[in-house]
């Protein structure tokens, strides 16, 4: 086990759940992996990735996009479906980045607020933060908006936690996450990081993901021909962010790191793998902490 390593988690779509072969192996024990919602996937669909993953042995986590639920009904369809048919205890709920909403909710906090995931038992939540800002709402909304929940985690007893979209200005998330602790919210802070792929790749999802400043810090890291050819090191982002997660007095200002594996599951399990992501709480590889 290695305590100077940051522990991870892993975010896949359904159809990579679903087309797998088998998904044992490719990650420790209890390893979160979050199930992404683009709003093209049936509850169905989504029901069977987390119940393939849980069978697998790791953790399910799937994306709630709040924008695009339709009804009160069908959240509490879906939420009792994956407790029930999945094993699901935990759950990643987000706006969804639609202009107009599909249906009743306009926000995460309209969703938790149902209290349709602590009926069914899941206390495990995390929110979205907002390193680089959002076209949708100011920095002092978002922060107000993250100061709201954490008021919900401490009167409801729910563990809330911050997950933050990719990025690779580490020194900026940095400052992000450091302001949001000076802010008074102490909410565990993941912060999302490509695993290894091709520049151009991580170029193209970037740009999908209005991570507009990341993406013109990578264009300006990866002008010669020769960084274009080697791709991308997430170590570039992993190792300053290892350097604020374990602090002289025992706060993290980072609590771990996210992993998006654009490059393919296989390259970015190896890469945590050859890295040493232990979690430093149970002794299991990845993330099972603040879980």
């Amino acid at each position: 086990m290695n305590r100077n390593k940051i522990p991870a988690s892993i975010e896949v779509s359904p159809k990579q759940v679903l087309d797998a072969d088998t998904l044992i192996g490719k990650f420790p024990p209890l390893t979160r992996v979050y199930i992404t919602d683009v709003g093209t996937d049936t509850t169905d669909t989504l029901v069977a990735a987390a119940k393939k993953v849980t069978e697998s042995r790791y953790r399910a986590v799937p994306h709630f996009a709040s924008r695009r639920l339709t009804t009160k009904q069908a959240l509490e369809t879906r939420v009792k479906r994956m407790t029930q048919e999945a094993g699901v205890s935990d759950a990643l709920i987000i706006g969804g980045g639609l202009d107009k909403p599909n249906g009743e909710f306009t926000s995460t906090m309209e969703v938790i607020g149902t209290g349709f995931f602590d009926a069914n038992g899941i206390m495990n939540i995390g929110v979205a933060g907002h390193p680089e800002g959002s076209p949708d709402f100011s920095d002092e909304v978002a922060l107000e908006a993250l100061r709201l929940k954490q008021e919900f985690s401490k009167r409801s007893g729910a563990e809330l936690r911050i997950v933050t979209q990719f990025g690779f200005d580490a020194e900026s998330f940095i400052n992000w996450a450091s302001g949001i602790k000076s802010a008074g919210v102490d909410l565990p802070i993941h912060i999302g990081v490509a695993g290894p792929a091709k520049i151009t790749t991580l170029l193209k999802f970037a740009a999908m993901c209005g991570v507009g400043n990341s993406m013109t810090f990578l264009k300006k890291r990866s002008n010669a021909l020769l960084t274009l050819a080697a791709g991308f090191d997430p170590e570039e982002v992993a190792r300053p962010l290892e350097q604020h997660w374990l602090g002289a007095d025992g706060t993290p200002v980072i609590d771990q790191m996210h992993v998006f594996p654009f490059g393919g599951l296989k390259k970015s399990a190896e890469w945590l793998e050859s890295r040493g992501s232990w979690d430093i709480k149970t002794s299991l590889y990845l993330n099972v902490v603040n879980g």
